[in-house]
């Protein structure tokens, strides 16, 4: 999708809508008139939550960093452009509502809670292009270091979404925290990118 600037376009455009539908199902809960069909995670959080979140987030990139330079895959980054930079930033807060909203069991206790979290973030890691690759209509697999250690990374960080979402720090379970630590994660690798001249065009 990334050479694709029409389909990001879209995609921008989808999650920019699926955005202001949280927050819209957000104001109603607050004014009184909940929607009872809200998204998910519309509660508040406390500012620690956000803080929390965001700080775990950076610690987790700067040792997926710090991951490459040591195993020396770090050259193997793919490339990214602008657009598709902005698009991943709007993308954080989908793949909240998706993944921390509605793919976790929140009433069956905290053990199918968890499991539940664990089975989440294995899907949420293998959707991300690091195992396998399109190239010329052909599936391509890549079950190398490289492959395997960001496959890792991005469960590990998938998993530290959810502690966001169900810590006693914040006891509503509210997905605005989420939405802080994923958005932070991004804009990271994003700033990463760019110092290692991996951000390269504007779509």
């Amino acid at each position: 999708m990334q050479n694709n600037p029409l389909a990001i376009l879209v995609m921008i455009g989808v999650s920019a809508y699926v955005i202001r539908l949280w927050f819209a199902d957000r104001k109603s809960a607050g004014s009184g008139t909940p929607n009872r069909k809200a998204l998910p995670g519309i509660t508040s959080a406390p500012l620690l939550a956000h803080v929390i979140g965001a700080v775990g987030a950076l610690l987790i990139v700067l040792a997926e960093t710090k991951g490459e330079i040591w195993l020396g895959v770090s050259g193997e980054q793919s490339t990214m452009t602008w657009l598709f930079a902005a698009y991943t930033l709007l993308a954080a807060f989908v793949e909240e509502i998706i993944f921390r909203g509605f793919l976790v069991v929140t009433r069956r206790g905290a053990a199918v809670r968890w499991a539940s979290a664990v089975l989440a973030s294995i899907l949420f890691a293998a959707l991300h292009p690091f195992l396998w690759d399109w190239k010329e209509d052909t599936l391509v697999w890549h079950f190398d270091t490289k492959g395997w250690f960001s496959f890792g990374a991005v469960f590990v960080t998938s998993l530290w979404f959810y502690v966001v979402r169900f810590a006693r720090f914040n006891p509503a379970w509210s997905l605005a925290p989420c939405f802080t630590a994923h958005v932070t994660k991004n804009a990271a690798v994003v700033a990463i990118k760019l110092l290692q001249g991996h951000l390269v065009g504007l779509y």
